[in-house]
């Protein structure tokens, strides 16, 4: 008798992972493993200290620290899962060694607009988040029995946060559903938001107060606002890797304001992030002027223009959108 032969899977997700992002790549590896399939996370970049407590965190390999091995793991392949992202320019350099793997690349994501680069995908963008896309997939699989509290939390922080607290337009009465199974099955919901929402240190709170404090521009013709900060003052407060992490929402909570843009001096590029209401279509804004996209009301872009020229051509795009902000 020929014994089943399990495929070889590497898991992998955009860079600078957030909560969905973790929390889908962790929660379908730990499922995977539990059907007996040797699967791998690999991450491009690092990712913030207030996601390592997430079960199966301390088997996640980072690109960028272990390129040699990452890039063994990835040829060697027989199926490669792609999450919450749906161009391999997301994955920076492991991108081009994604695109050339033999292995069969599944796509599982809720972002517009997706590259083509998948041979299977499980994809819209009615979903929540891509946690609970993971759900439906274990669902299809027939394997929610084999959901325990550690996948259950996974999941469960990207819903959450995703959702902003279940507050997004894109919360539907089956993420409610999903949630309530995640629960079920041993997700803490409040343990799980303190450990990513209660959980800053000195450095990042008094980012956030000087953001908000000296930083912060309100445009009032354009109901927007805008913070941009500098390479030096990243440095000056020592910000890490996800200390920036919600910092845009702030804009949005002021009265009014229809469009909150964050424009950070990463060194090697400028990153911003887009956060809007209504109708004002961010992914269109970002696509059209800063090389970006993402969803309809939050979007990212970037430009290696002077963060100075950067936040001069962004007020000047704004003007065609004046109207549509007011």
């Amino acid at each position: 008798m020929v014994a089943d032969v399990k495929p070889k899977v590497v898991i992998t997700t955009h860079h600078k992972p957030d909560a969905d992002a973790l929390g889908s790549s962790l929660g379908l590896y730990l499922f995977l493993n539990k059907m007996g399939v040797n699967a791998q996370v690999v991450t491009p970049t690092d990712y913030g200290d207030f996601l390592k407590w997430m079960p199966g965190e301390n088997s996640v390999i980072n690109f960028e620290e272990f390129e040699e091995k990452s890039a063994e793991l990835v040829a060697d392949a027989d199926l490669v899962f792609c999450l919450d992202f749906n161009s391999l320019k997301r994955i920076n350099k492991l991108g081009d060694l994604v695109r050339s793997s033999n292995a069969q690349k599944v796509m599982i994501d809720h972002h517009l607009e997706p590259e083509g680069f998948d041979d299977y995908r499980l994809w819209t963008t009615k979903a929540s988040s891509t946690c609970e896309l993971i759900f439906w997939f274990i669902e299809t699989m027939h394997g929610v029995n084999l959901i325990d509290q550690e996948i259950a939390s996974c999941l469960y922080a990207g819903i959450m946060t995703d959702t902003a607290s279940f507050k997004h337009g894109s919360t539907s009465p089956t993420t409610h559903r999903v949630a309530a199974v995640l629960l079920e099955k041993g997700a803490k919901s409040n343990r799980i938001f303190e450990s990513i929402y209660d959980n800053y240190s000195e450095n990042r709170t008094r980012f956030i107060g000087f953001c908000l404090s000296e930083k912060l521009q309100i445009l009032k013709e354009y109901k927007t606002a805008l913070i941009t900060v500098t390479a030096e003052e990243l440095e000056k407060f020592k910000i890490i890797t996800g200390d920036s992490e919600g910092l845009v929402n702030y804009g949005l909570s002021i009265t009014d304001m229809q469009l909150s843009v964050l424009i950070i001096d990463r060194t090697v590029a400028r990153k911003m992030s887009f956060r809007s209401k209504d109708k004002f279509p961010a992914n269109e804004f970002a696509r059209k002027n800063f090389n970006g996209g993402g969803h309809f009301n939050a979007a990212g872009g970037e430009s290696s223009d002077p963060i100075e020229l950067v936040e001069w051509k962004f007020k000047e795009a704004l003007k065609e959108y004046k109207n549509l902000l007011n």
